[in-house]
This record gives C-alpha cells, sequence and structure tokens, in this order.
C-alpha cells in the first residue's frame, strides 16, 4: 500500500454513512461479511455493548473502516475488539496512511476507555511484531461450476457419509425463522459445555439482513429436525456460521447430508467460493472440514496489550475453563438457555 500527501481524517460511523461505509466493504476485496454496517446495532441493541466503528476519509470519499466493538466483562476482563461475536475483523484500508490514523484512533480510544487490550481479528497478519494469538484457521474453497463435480471434489470417505445421508431419507429446507434452527444449535452448544447465543440474536440477524441470511435444517424420515445451520451470503461467497446436531445426527450422517445440500444451495445462488468458517487448530470440526478437502488457512489475531502480561485465552481450550465445560453440560436445557445469554454476551 502506498501512502499519499493528501490529509486523512477518521471520522466516527453514524447511520446517515450506512450506504456509504457499505458500499466501500461490498466493494473491498480485503472486507468480510462482518464489516458491514449493520452490525454495529445488532451488538449494541441485543448485546448492549458500546460500539465504536469509525471510517478514514480523505476528500471526501472513505479510504478504510475499522468496526470496534467495547467489550466489559467482569469474568474475561475489558476489551476493544475488532470484531467480537466474529471469526473476522480488523481494519480495512486502501492504504498505509489510512490503516496507521485508524490504529492511531484505536489506540487512542484504548487508552481513553482503559480497556486491557485492543484486539484484530484480521484474516492476514498486518504487524509480525505483535502479540497474536494462532489458535484459529479458516476453510475456505472455490466451488466447481457443476453439482456433480463439487460431489466428486469431496474425498472418497467423506463423500461415502453424503451418500449414506441422502439414503437415510433425510430432506433439507429452508425456514423462515429461528425456531428449529435454535432447538437444534442449543441443545448441541449445551453437550458441549458451552453457553448458547439467544434466540433474539438470531431472529434479528434474519430480520436485519434478510435475504443474505438464511437457515436450513435437515430433519429425518418422520420429520423430526435432526440438524440445521444459518448461513451468511456476501458478494459470491457462502458462510454457514452457526450449526448444531441432535444425538441421532452421527449415525444418521445429518451432519454430512447438511452441507452437501448446502453446497447445492450455495450453486443455485451464483456463490463461486464456500467458506466454511473459523476452527480451532486440532478439534473435530477442524478435522472434519479437511475430511471434505478444504485447506487450512491460519488466522492472524493480533493484540495490543495494556493492563495485561499476555494475550487473552478466552476459549474453551483453556484448561482453567474445563470445570465450567462439565458444569455446563450437566444442566437441564431450558436452565442453560435462561443463563446462557448473560455470559456469553460477555465472551465475543
Amino acid at each position: 500500500m502506498q501512502a499519499t500527501t493528501t490529509e486523512v481524517r477518521v471520522r466516527p460511523l453514524d447511520d446517515s454513512d450506512n450506504a456509504r461505509w457499505d458500499a466501500y466493504v461490498r466493494g473491498n476485496a480485503q472486507a468480510t461479511f462482518f464489516h458491514l454496517s449493520a452490525w454495529r446495532s445488532l451488538i449494541a441493541t441485543v448485546f448492549r455493548h458500546p460500539v465504536h466503528h469509525v471510517y478514514a476519509e480523505r476528500g471526501g470519499r472513505i479510504v478504510g473502516v475499522l468496526p470496534l466493538v467495547e467489550v466489559k466483562s467482569r469474568l474475561f476482563g475489558h476489551a476493544l475488539s475488532s470484531m467480537p461475536f466474529a471469526a473476522y475483523g480488523g481494519i480495512v484500508a486502501d492504504d498505509a496512511d489510512a490503516r496507521g490514523a485508524l490504529e492511531a484512533h484505536a489506540d487512542a480510544l484504548a487508552r481513553e476507555r482503559g480497556v486491557q487490550h485492543l484486539e484484530y481479528r484480521n484474516l492476514q497478519a498486518a504487524h509480525a511484531d505483535w502479540p497474536n494469538q494462532d489458535l484459529y484457521v479458516t476453510f475456505r474453497k472455490t466451488l466447481e461450476a457443476d453439482e456433480e463435480a463439487n460431489l466428486l471434489a469431496i474425498p472418497r470417505k467423506q463423500r461415502a457419509m453424503v451418500r449414506k445421508g441422502i439414503a437415510n431419507g433425510l430432506h433439507a429446507a429452508r425456514d423462515d425463522d429461528a425456531r428449529r434452527f435454535f432447538a437444534v444449535y442449543a441443545d448441541n452448544v449445551r453437550r458441549h459445555g458451552t453457553p448458547a447465543m439467544p434466540r433474539r440474536w438470531f431472529e434479528a440477524l434474519m430480520h436485519t439482513f434478510g435475504n443474505d441470511c438464511e437457515v436450513m435444517t435437515v430433519t429425518d424420515g418422520q420429520g423430526r429436525p435432526v440438524s440445521s445451520v444459518l448461513s451468511f451470503y456476501f458478494r459470491d461467497e457462502i458462510l454457514p456460521y452457526y450449526a448444531g446436531d441432535m444425538t441421532t445426527a452421527r449415525e444418521l450422517a445429518a451432519n454430512d447430508f447438511k452441507y452437501w445440500q448446502l453446497m447445492r444451495r450455495a450453486l443455485e445462488r451464483g456463490c463461486t467460493v464456500f467458506d466454511y468458517g473459523r476452527s480451532k487448530l486440532g478439534t473435530g470440526p477442524y478435522h472434519f472440514k479437511k475430511n471434505w478437502g478444504f485447506t487450512p488457512a491460519p488466522l492472524s489475531y493480533e493484540y495490543v496489550l495494556y493492563r495485561r502480561d499476555s494475550v487473552p485465552q478466552n476459549n474453551p481450550m483453556n484448561p482453567k475453563f474445563r470445570a465450567f465445560i462439565a458444569l455446563w453440560q450437566r444442566l437441564p436445557l431450558p436452565v442453560a438457555n435462561t443463563l446462557g445469554p448473560h455470559i456469553v454476551r460477555n465472551l465475543g
């Protein structure tokens, strides 16, 4: 990125700027679905976190954006993040001057707010000498032009699981609301010892993003939901982001069937990229996605530490959370769904 002598100004995003911001995001190859302006109001409304989205402007034209959210938690500390509740974030900028202006603004804001750390959830590294988190990878793959070619591109053993799901008489359908999805998702995450996002979050996502946020639910031969996924669409990409399975899904190969049907749906909508999303290294989801023939690419989460000595580890891989996970797995589902939203809003 080349610097320019024209002055860059950093301005706060308000509703009157949303259209300009989104036009910039949709037109910049570095940007992701999580850079869209709608996340600002979603997070502020559902989770009540202070939002500090800013953009860099030169000569009346946006040349960079930085979505920022402040998360203050008694359990997990005080942070400024781009972006919480998202796999991707960080600065999107046209040149070094724009990036530098946004970084300087974020640093000043972090110090003013007294946060413990500033986090950028980058797709690629921006500062090799900054503290970083190398726990996460993403899986992205270009789709073939036709359905049969995509099926044959799936490795043989995984392709056999897709065919097993088809033989088991499973059915996939798009849902108009989050009701069936949430029932499957909440049961799934409780079994894994993780608090569920509130149902109103998913309802808000579907309402806000409309046709760019879609739920697909898989049912068995008796019409019972066994697997479900909520996906985002951005430019020519599909991103399955929240998902869940019932205990019967494994023997039915419902998870495999679900993602195959989602690939078919992506082709229907003209998508050329399937973004399998973020996974932690070495976990079950990580190996599942590799088995589909996707190659992991490391994500570079970079930090500026102010009142911390090390990068925060607010994730289930942290040994200090093992007792909590074991306890959560034993909670009755209605209790977990009641308590979960109060905890998960602080995780980001």
